[in-house]
């Protein structure tokens, strides 16, 4: 899994948390609504409003809701209204911060009281934020996997000691004692130069061989760690 995959799922998380979290202003409640009873002006002062609230308005027909400039708002005129509703439930997102005025168009009414002015904050930074929940590069599985190129240095400077034993190596040295062309076992002819640079050929052939499939598994494991 990629750092962009992991960033884009935290992202998605993230949104679905602050959808979660959302809160819906019931204009006027638990005790009120939108009407001339209702004292709104308290009711607005005790409520936080945030960046993907929903303000709700519940009313009968013979109210409506009209959104307003701040000038409109203070006389109680809806001579440029920004927007109208009359449906009875009307639901609206609270996508910006900022100001925004609301009063009811019915004459009179906005003069008892029907009108909310409505300041949206910006919503709460969410724990789990894309930045503070990417992966550093020091956790990548790519570089987790680097340190183990030590053991291929291990492995070549065993191989390449002396004292190393391998079993091929092993196989090499004795094999001049089992050949039938020696004639006797109790004098036995050193190795010729010849013999001995084909055994030193076939160890670092050997060597060449054990380091390649080394690795071959290294990159192998490179590959799974990436596919998850």
């Amino acid at each position: 899994m990629g750092v962009h995959e992991i960033i884009l799922r935290v992202s998605f998380v993230a949104m679905l948390i602050k959808l979660a979290m959302a809160t819906n202003h019931i204009v006027g409640g638990p005790i009120g609504g939108w009407d001339t009873n209702s004292n709104l002006q308290s009711w607005t002062s005790s409520q936080q409003f945030s960046v993907g609230d929903n303000l709700i308005f519940q009313y009968p027909p013979n109210h409506d809701v009209v959104e307003v400039t701040k000038a409109d708002y203070d006389s109680c005129q809806q001579t440029n209204p920004i927007q109208s509703y009359n449906d009875g439930a009307t639901s609206i997102p609270l996508t910006s911060t900022g100001k925004r005025y609301f009063i009811c168009g019915t004459i009179g009414h906005c003069s008892q009281g029907m009108k909310v002015e409505i300041d949206t904050l910006a919503a709460q930074v969410s724990p789990a934020s894309p930045v503070a929940a990417a992966p550093s590069i020091a956790d990548s599985p790519m570089i987790s996997i680097i340190p183990s190129a030590a053991p291929a240095e291990s492995t070549v400077s065993s191989a390449e000691s002396p004292e190393a034993s391998s079993p091929l190596f092993e196989a090499q040295v004795e094999s001049p004692t089992l050949s039938p062309m020696i004639p006797s076992t109790e004098f036995l002819a050193p190795s010729s130069p010849i013999a001995q640079h084909s055994q030193d050929v076939s160890a670092s052939s050997t060597e060449k061989g054990n380091l390649q499939a080394f690795i071959s598994i290294v990159l192998s494991l490179v590959v799974v760690f990436m596919a998850f």
